[in-house]
């Protein structure tokens, strides 16, 4: 598997705001990715405001999840998704096929509401 990174929407942000000042403008792309990444990383989006310090530290929880640790990005929607419902996490762990019973699934559960409550 490749060495990728996975990020939030709040660093895309982040990155795209800096990237606004630095250069004085952003392409019209860039402007829509911007947006969109401000929604995302609002309280508009789900109700909890992200943050890079929370996206890392709990995407860093997940990875030690014996099941999650083969599966980076998996975490990483996790953590960006944040769900708070056994359903919500079903749907995400099923794109990848991996079997969770409700105990491991209310196990990632507290581990989200530990890192953004």
């Amino acid at each position: 598997m490749s060495n990728r990174e996975f990020v939030d929407f709040s660093t895309v942000r982040d990155l795209l705001l800096d990237a606004r000042e630095r250069r004085g403008e952003l392409s019209y792309e860039q402007k829509v990715a911007l947006f969109h990444a401000e929604w995302a990383a609002s309280e508009n989006r789900g109700g909890i405001k992200t943050s890079p310090e929370t996206f890392a530290s709990l995407f860093g929880s997940l990875a030690e999840n014996e099941k999650l640790n083969q599966h980076p990005e998996v975490c990483a929607k996790i953590a960006e998704l944040m769900p708070m419902k056994v359903e919500d996490v079903r749907v995400i762990v099923a794109s990848k096929r991996i079997a969770m019973d409700t105990d491991e699934i209310e196990d990632i559960i507290t581990k989200v509401r530990q890192h953004v409550l």
